[in-house]
C-alpha cells in the first residue's frame, strides 16, 4: 500500500519518497543552495540527487547500485573502500541516506547503521569545506549518543530531526551538522 509521500513522489517525477525528507530538512535549515557541490552517499535510487540538481547544484553520487539520474556524476563504489577518495573533490554539503541491509537482529542492524554513519562522518571530515554542512541518517539505538558526540566535534551546530516523511514505525532519524569548523 502506497502512502501519500510515495504517491506524491511518483506524481512529481521523483524516484523515491525520501526526497520529501531532504526537502523538509532543507526548508527548515537552508543547507543546500544554488551552485553548491554536493556529495550524495547511498544515493540509490536518486531522489536526493534529483532535488539537488533542481536547486542548481553539482552532484557526485556514490552507491553500490547504479543511480540513473541525468546530470549527476555517478561513482559506483563502496563507501568503506578508500579508493573512492580518488574520485572525490571538495563539497559544500555531504548527504548520507546510507542504510544497512537489515537482518532483523536489532543489535546487529543498529551497529551496521552506526558504522555507516561514522563512515559518512569520516568522509565529510575529508571532503567538506570549512562551514560546509552534513546530513546523515542513523537508526535511533544504543549507538546514537556516541554518534552525536562525534558529529559535535566537527560542526558549530548539530540538530536531530525526524522529518514528517519518515514512517512513524521507522527508527531512522536525521542528524544535521551545520557549518563545519
Amino acid at each position: 500500500m502506497k502512502d501519500k509521500f510515495t504517491s506524491k513522489a511518483k506524481s512529481e517525477g521523483y524516484k523515491a519518497r525520501s526526497v520529501f525528507k531532504l526537502k523538509s530538512l532543507n526548508n527548515r535549515f537552508k543547507l543546500i543552495k544554488n551552485g553548491f557541490r554536493v556529495l550524495d552517499l547511498g544515493a540509490w535510487p536518486g531522489s536526493w540527487s534529483q532535488y539537488c540538481l533542481e536547486l542548481g547544484c553539482t552532484v557526485d553520487a556514490i552507491d553500490l547500485v547504479e543511480v540513473n539520474v541525468d546530470g549527476i556524476n555517478f561513482i559506483k563504489g563502496d563507501v568503506f573502500n578508500d579508493d573512492i577518495f580518488e574520485s572525490l573533490n571538495e563539497y559544500d554539503i555531504v548527504l548520507s541516506d546510507l542504510a544497512p541491509k537489515t537482518i532483523g537482529v536489532k543489535k546487529i542492524d543498529n551497529e551496521a547503521s552506526f558504522d555507516l554513519s561514522i563512515r559518512a562522518l569520516e568522509i565529510s571530515r575529508e571532503v567538506l569545506v570549512k562551514d560546509g554542512n552534513f546530513i546523515c541518517k542513523i537508526f535511533q539505538s544504543e549507538f546514537f549518543d556516541s554518534f552525536i558526540k562525534e558529529v559535535k566535534k566537527d560542526f558549530k551546530s548539530v540538530k536531530i530531526i525526524k522529518p514528517e516523511a519518515s514512517r512513524k514505525r521507522s527508527k531512522e532519524i536525521y542528524v544535521v551538522g551545520i557549518r563545519k569548523v
